[in-house]
């Protein structure tokens, strides 16, 4: 995808995803989007800053914080294993993709084999 990322697409992107649900447990201004239960990916969708909130390999949280100005440690969250991307005109939409897909890919590798989707 090229252009700018938008709330539409991160959400396009997280729901179509095998096994994936958006549920609000914070209620419905945050998306909170799970495969089998576990969360891979939260959204405040009531704040004035668009980004979003994924899991993340350890290893490279460092050099993604380093070498991108619009991502962050994990707002709220263990910031050994997430990180926030916020979206302005220097985000790139594609690598956001991958985050996503990557954050999904970890949660997944996690669940016991019986419950993989």
């Amino acid at each position: 995808m090229s252009g700018r990322m938008t709330r539409e697409r991160v959400l396009e992107v997280c729901s179509g995803l095998p096994a994936t649900t958006d549920e609000r447990p914070f209620g419905p201004e945050t998306a909170v989007f799970k495969v089998v239960g576990k969360v891979f990916a939260l959204w405040d969708l009531d704040s004035d800053d668009e980004g979003v909130t994924l899991k993340a390999q350890p290893a490279y949280i460092d050099a993604l914080v380093r070498d991108h100005p619009w991502i962050t440690r994990g707002y709220h969250m263990n910031k050994r294993h997430w990180i926030s991307v916020l979206f302005d005109e220097r985000t790139d939409a594609a690598l956001v993709e991958d985050l996503i897909v990557n954050s999904y890919d970890l949660v997944v590798a996690g669940l016991p084999r019986a419950k993989r989707p």
